[in-house]
């Protein structure tokens, strides 16, 4: 499994406890939940902020803005009161659903990789749309809203599975919770990382030498992270996308995926003993990422010979 996404559903798991614990400390909870949440920032980070590009600086807010508010539609209005009902009646279909969520991720993330390889991409859609115009927005902000759901329904499942032995209303006040946490740290951070650049060119038109070498730096850098986050969320989509799947597997008694891959990688660590830590996690993202683009890859390729 991917350690970096193992690291933040553990994390999750540790927010919901804490908060079941009583329901005198959702307050404590909250200030946990600011901080247990930085590996979900991670993983949001690095794919929202390609949902902004080709816009002008003044429409980058509000996009992330409109995200946002639909992410926490997403968890608030649609995953949680689904997720409480199957908790309820139908616990059994919370893996499969979310085995579906990682297949489509894992089909955007390979969806991607062949238009940034091949240079084809949906030619139906840009003939009608131009770039920064109002329908691209909304295409935009309507992809990125989907691709949030399905993380959202990663978080909110597993925090779910923490506090299942609490009372029905308990369980909503606390993924309630999670929910709105998660959300504002991860889109208040992709805002700052958005807006750096215009930070930048205040700073550089400022007095102080070093103010105006530190903004010209962050004009001329900005871009080319902004061009790596977009490359990350992608392989984001195809590792997350991955893990879903050997974990749903795992879960299903299919394991030989799962237990491989915990092989593997504490093997390739043992083998590096001054770093061990770093290659255990690169090993285990490589190989959920390599399941994500075997998926991807065949619902790609199976779409594709379905419309020719």
């Amino acid at each position: 499994m991917s350690g970096g996404l193992v690291a933040l559903l553990d994390d999750v798991a540790a927010i919901a406890r804490l908060a079941a614990a009583s329901l005198d400390d959702i307050g404590a909870a909250a200030s946990k939940a600011g901080v247990k949440a930085i590996g979900v920032v991670v993983d949001d980070t690095a794919v929202t902020p390609r949902y902004v590009t080709g816009f002008t600086p003044d429409r980058e807010l509000p996009i992330i803005w409109r995200i946002a508010k639909g992410s926490l539609r997403n968890k608030l209005v649609f995953i949680l009161p689904a997720a409480l009902l199957l908790s309820q009646f139908l616990p059994w279909a919370i893996t499969p659903l979310l085995m579906l969520g990682g297949a489509y991720l894992s089909f955007e993330g390979a969806e991607k990789l062949l238009e940034a390889f091949t240079g084809h991409h949906d030619k139906a859609g840009e003939q009608n749309t131009k770039l920064g115009s109002a329908d691209h927005e909304e295409q935009m902000v309507t992809g990125a809203v989907r691709t949030d759901f399905i993380l959202s329904a990663e978080i909110m499942a597993i925090a779910l599975a923490e506090v299942s032995g609490e009372p029905f209303l308990s369980r909503a006040l606390i993924l309630a919770l999670v929910a709105v946490m998660i959300t504002l740290l991860v889109y208040g951070v992709v805002g700052l990382i958005v807006k750096m650049d215009d930070f930048g060119l205040k700073l550089a038109g400022t007095r102080s030498g070093a103010a105006r070498a530190f903004g010209r730096g962050l004009v001329r850098t900005m871009p080319v992270v902004m061009a790596a986050l977009s490359v990350i969320g992608t392989i984001a989509m195809l590792w997350v996308g991955g893990h879903i799947l050997i974990d749903g597997l795992d879960k299903f008694g299919v394991s030989a995926p799962a237990h491989t891959l915990h092989d593997a990688s504490h093997a390739a660590g043992h083998a590096v003993p001054f770093a061990s830590g770093v290659v255990t996690w690169l090993v285990e993202t490589l190989g959920s990422g390599l399941v994500g683009l075997l998926v991807g890859g065949l619902i790609v390729g199976a779409l594709h010979l379905r419309r020719h």
